[in-house]
Order: structure tokens, then sequence, then C-alpha cells
């Protein structure tokens, strides 16, 4: 691995990455990230969030290294892959350790961004390095076991200055399938367009929605997001959350507040051409709401 991105010769930047654990019963969020503000200080943080509480955790920038063309950073004495994390943190409001090992990922066919991957304007660019895989091993969190014998993950990232000032975002693992859609407000020559992003993944098959392949949103709220594409309609309606503070990047620094709900109540509908893809309620959704 090597150090921290440029020695801090970029300004206003932060790159994180969303691994998501999910057993029978449990969800468990880690988000390591590093970041540079705009006056060139750069630093490194990991945010943990469980069904019931959030933590956030900032390191020196020293304490950051990542691989170059493969997934391995390394946040304090934890490290994440593409093949599983080891966790070992200790501060007065957290204790977390173990190891856990991930299947194969599911890769996407091409980046989830498109042809938007290559636009200057964006504030930030997402990445979805996995649309689920399985995950095995334990951890023990303040002295609780967590384990996730048979369960699920997810894994995706963040790369650029800032995120959208206003957004949506839904993910589901539910059973084999999988789902994530989001909705953003990008600025664009002085004004700004709302578009959206996201997949469906039933069957060992991923229909795309995005807005380059013409998806258009009919309907988006902190409660709910409907987008049409074509002959496919996906609906996202949050029914009860559970949300939590989490950091987010404004200019390269970690100050903003954002809220999720990693396990909460959401009805999900996929239709196409006319017939029902997907259609259930789950209680181990993940939502952000930071839609004004």
């Amino acid at each position: 691995m090597h150090s921290f991105y440029g020695g801090g010769t970029r300004r206003s930047y932060f790159e994180g990455w969303y691994f998501k654990h999910q057993s029978k019963t449990q969800t468990v969020a880690l988000i390591p990230a590093c970041h540079i503000d705009g006056a060139g200080r750069a630093s490194a943080s990991l945010q943990v969030v469980t069904d019931t509480q959030s933590w956030h955790m900032d390191f020196p920038s020293d304490a950051f290294a990542a691989a170059t063309g493969r997934l391995a950073v390394r946040v304090g004495d934890s490290v994440f892959t593409e093949r599983g994390c080891k966790l070992d943190v200790s501060t007065p409001a957290l204790t977390l350790r173990g190891e856990l090992q991930y299947g194969p990922l599911t890769r996407t066919v091409g980046d989830i961004m498109g042809p938007f991957r290559f636009a200057p304007f964006l504030e930030c660019r997402h990445s979805v390095l996995s649309l689920r895989h399985t995950v095995s091993g334990e951890i023990t969190l303040n002295g609780a076991v967590i384990s996730f014998d048979k369960g699920a993950g997810y894994l995706e990232g963040d790369r650029g200055c800032s995120f959208p000032s206003q957004y949506v975002w839904t993910q589901c693992l539910h059973g084999g399938d999988s789902l994530m859609l989001s909705a953003a407000r990008i600025p664009f020559c002085g004004g700004a367009f709302s578009g959206c992003i996201g997949f469906v993944y039933a069957g060992e098959r991923e229909w795309r929605i995005a807005t380059y392949r013409g998806a258009r949103l009919v309907r988006v709220s902190n409660r709910e997001i409907l987008v049409r594409q074509g002959d496919l309609t996906l609906h996202a309606e949050l029914l009860k959350d559970s949300p939590h503070m989490l950091r987010a990047p404004l200019g390269g620094d970690m100050v903003r507040l954002i809220r999720e709900s990693p396990a909460c109540l959401v009805r999900y509908t996929c239709t196409l051409e006319g017939r029902v893809l997907l259609a259930f309620v789950s209680a181990q959704a993940g939502f952000e709401d930071n839609w004004n």
C-alpha cells in the first residue's frame, strides 16, 4: 500500500468506501475515507453504523494507506479489501474487533456513472463495486458478538470534492437480489438539474437505471423515489425510518451532517413491461434522506 494520495498536493478532495454487511437480523456498515480540505490539509476517518447507533473516528493522514489498481485500504489498524476486512478499533466510545470474509464480488456491467464519469462539472463520482456478495465471520462491537454466518454484503464508493447539495439514496439486499437507487441535484452551467443512477439485480441479471439511459424522475422527496425508464418502473417508498447522523464531505472537509437509516422499513416495487419484477417490503433497507 502507498500513503495518503499525493502527499497533500490535491485540494478539496475526498474518497470513501461503503462496506455494508447484513445478517438475518442485523446490519453493520463501515465507511473508511480519506479527505483533503480547501487548505490542503489531509486527514482520514472511519465511520461505523449499526441498526441503533453510529460512530465517527478521525485519523491523521499517516494512518491512511491505499493500494494502487486494487481495493485495499488501511485506516488506523483496520484493513479493508475486496476479500474481507480486519477490524481493530479502540476508543472511549467504541471497541470493534474481528474479521469478515467476502465471497466473490458481483461486478456491474460497466461503470455505474456511464458517460457522466468523464463530466468535469460533477461534485461526486459514484461507484458500485459489488452488487452483492456473501459475508462470513464475526465481529465484537462494544462487547456484543455479531455473527454473519450466511450473511450478505454490498460495496460502493464515492470520490470528488463534495456530496450533492440535495440527494436521496436507498439500497437493499433481499434474498439473492439487490438494488440501489439515488437521485441528486447536479450543478450545471450556473444552474442545476435532477438526475438519477441505480440498478436492479434480480435472478442474477442486472438492469441499469440512469439519466444517461433515459430514466425520468417522476417523484422524488425525503420519503420516496419514483423513476421510469422505458418499460421499467422502480418505486422506493420509505415507510418508517431510523436515522443516524453521519459526516459527509463539503469541499473535501468532513463537516456536513447527513441522515442515514442503515436498517429501516422501505417498500420497493419494480415492474418491467407490465409484469412485476420485484415487490417486497424490507426492514433492513438503507435510506439517506437529504432532499430539501
